[in-house]
């Protein structure tokens, strides 16, 4: 019998993984997009905690130090690697999930689609999955009590945590939301302002919440004080929560996306609903099938755009796989990819238009990312977001809860499109208890000599981000230079390349237009990506942060 060439390249994958065994990494590693969430980090390992502990703290320090990213109110993915002899690998679902009030037509109004309505205020939130996700991680894979590994955050939220720009960037940009909530208001501003820079925020109510998940596990958050709490103010505001809603809630393992490279390397990266991992797959494959480490930069970057405009036109197909069928053998098949792939001209630009129709999709935001390894090579890559920055710029009085707004991340109308410009699909329509689709794509690759992680905030521009750092981990750059690179995407519609100011030259813009190529410069840099590297042949760890924000990578004996 012949197995099938997939199969195949996976046995003789995980035959080159335990054909030597890897020296242990020779010191842990933390990169997160906050100095305090990676001292979290680091305090927690110290304390004998391991990574999924490490991984709590750093969550929950994430929630108090950036609530303009990620919070209790939010959810995330969290994509594990439990070392062993056979390193196994489990992806952690805490996505939010719809009211199961919710229907369909929950945001139209007299026939037409009410954006604000799934962008700010209590409508627009669904369930919170970051708690129970904190538990998963502390009762199944820590070694420390929950309360050990939150006690980081709620000093941070009980002692302050100073403001930085980032933090008064992404309050700029939300503020009228913010001010017209007043509980938001009150916390994450001054008198109805932007607070001043090194001022310090301080979150009481917030303290309390932590302390009673601490105390009382998944029921200190999705019942009892803080559950009635949510749920009075929510309903009070006009929201569709119930109890059930949140006594329902439950963090889903699925089994991550896992696809073959070469050189023996594999990509293990976020399933549906995250259509991330998928991009990831179809655009590293496709490029195999191409020079691209023979290319010149400007022919790199025509190969780079033409596989994303095909990955990016499959997402349409991809929901929450409670809900929707995910015809990943189809999208991943060799044969399918080696026909994408050979549809690209060597000079000249694909219009998207003449690409066979495929259903298109919607996204949202606003997320953290944060990557860490222990000592015994356990390592969480994970991806976090409450959607916009400050999510519904709702926050839930009593609790300091600022619950998210990933409501807009469902296909309110399928013919439309979201606000980052996504389109619509069936696949991701609003339902109730549904996950909504998301570009969030913790991924690691690895082989027998070397683990590497990735990761990043950015909405629709994740995978394009995370594509090009493993383009420049596979080209063998030194491990700063990753997350430092200068950016740009595709994403199949708008049929635009948008791209960072620095990212191109102006002769090289002069070029890719002669291709057919229409080039849209962005007013600023974007992405926080973290990253880390360890070389299992002498056991030397790497890690590196983003430059564009103020996260922080640190090495830790």
């Amino acid at each position: 019998m012949t197995l099938p060439i997939r199969l195949l390249a996976s046995l003789l994958l995980i035959s080159a993984l335990g054909a030597q065994a890897a020296t242990a990494p020779q010191q842990a590693a933390v990169a997160t997009a906050h100095p305090a969430a990676t001292v979290a980090g680091l305090e927690t390992l110290a304390l004998g905690g391991n990574a999924f502990d490490a991984a709590v703290a750093i969550s929950a320090a994430l929630a108090v130090v950036e609530p303009y990213g990620s919070g209790l109110g939010g959810g995330g993915f969290f994509l594990l690697r439990q070392s062993g002899e056979q390193p196994t690998y489990r992806f952690l679902d805490a996505r939010e999930r719809a009211p199961l009030a919710a229907h369909p037509d929950l945001y139209r109004r007299d026939g037409q689609v009410q954006r604000e309505l799934s962008l700010n205020g209590a409508l627009a939130a669904a369930i919170p999955g970051l708690p129970a996700a904190l538990v998963v991680l502390a009762e199944r894979y820590g070694k420390l009590p929950l309360r050990d590994s939150l006690a980081p955050a709620i000093r941070l939220a009980r002692d302050g945590v100073g403001i930085d720009r980032v933090y008064r960037e992404r309050a700029e940009w939300r503020l009228q939301a913010l001010q017209a909530d007043a509980e938001s208001a009150r916390i994450f501003l001054e008198q109805g302002r932007i607070p001043a820079e090194f001022g310090l925020l301080r979150q009481a109510d917030l303290v309390r919440t932590l302390e009673r998940l601490a105390r009382d596990g998944h029921a200190g958050f999705y019942g009892g004080e803080t559950a009635q709490k949510l749920i009075a103010a929510v309903r009070a505001a006009g929201g569709i929560w119930s109890a059930r809603d949140l006594a329902k809630y439950q963090v889903v393992e699925r089994l991550p996306l896992r696809y073959p490279l070469a050189d023996g390397r594999e990509l293990i990266s976020a399933p549906p609903p995250s259509a991330g991992g998928v991009a990831l797959a179809q655009s590293l494959a496709m490029l195999q099938q191409l020079p691209w480490r023979k290319a010149g930069e400007i022919q790199r970057s025509h190969y780079v755009v033409e596989v994303l405009r095909r990955a990016y036109r499959d997402r349409g197909q991809l929901g929450d796989p409670d809900f929707v069928h995910n015809p990943l053998p189809q999208l991943l098949a060799p044969e399918y990819l080696q026909r994408l792939a050979k549809g690209i001209e060597l000079q000249n630009a694909t219009p998207s238009v003449s690409l066979p129709a495929a259903p298109s999709w919607r996204e949202g935001d606003h997320t953290t990312h944060f990557n860490v390894l222990d000592r015994d090579g356990n390592a969480v890559a994970a991806t976090l977001s409450i959607n916009l920055p400050f999510g519904a710029a709702f926050t839930v009085p009593g609790t300091g809860i600022l619950l998210n707004n990933e409501m807009d991340d469902f296909a309110a109308d399928p013919q439309g499109s979201n606000t980052y410009g996504l389109s619509g699909s069936q696949a991701n329509v609003v339902a109730a208890g549904k996950r909504p689709l998301s570009s969030m794509s913790p991924t690691f690759i690895e082989s027998a000599d070397e683990l590497a992680a990735f990761g990043t905030p950015g909405g629709s521009r994740i995978p394009s981000m995370v594509l090009l750092a493993i383009l420049d981990y596979l080209d063998e750059r030194p491990v700063s230079e990753w997350p430092a690179r200068p950016r740009y995407h595709h994403q199949y519609q708008p049929d635009v390349i948008e791209h960072e100011p620095n990212a191109f030259s102006a002769s090289q813009i002069s070029t890719l237009e002669m291709r057919g190529y229409q080039l849209k410069k962005l007013e600023r840099r974007y992405g926080n990506q973290q990253v880390l590297l360890w070389h299992k042949t002498d056991g030397k760890v790497e890690a590196a942060s983003d430059p564009r924000g103020i996260g922080q990578a640190q090495l830790w004996e």
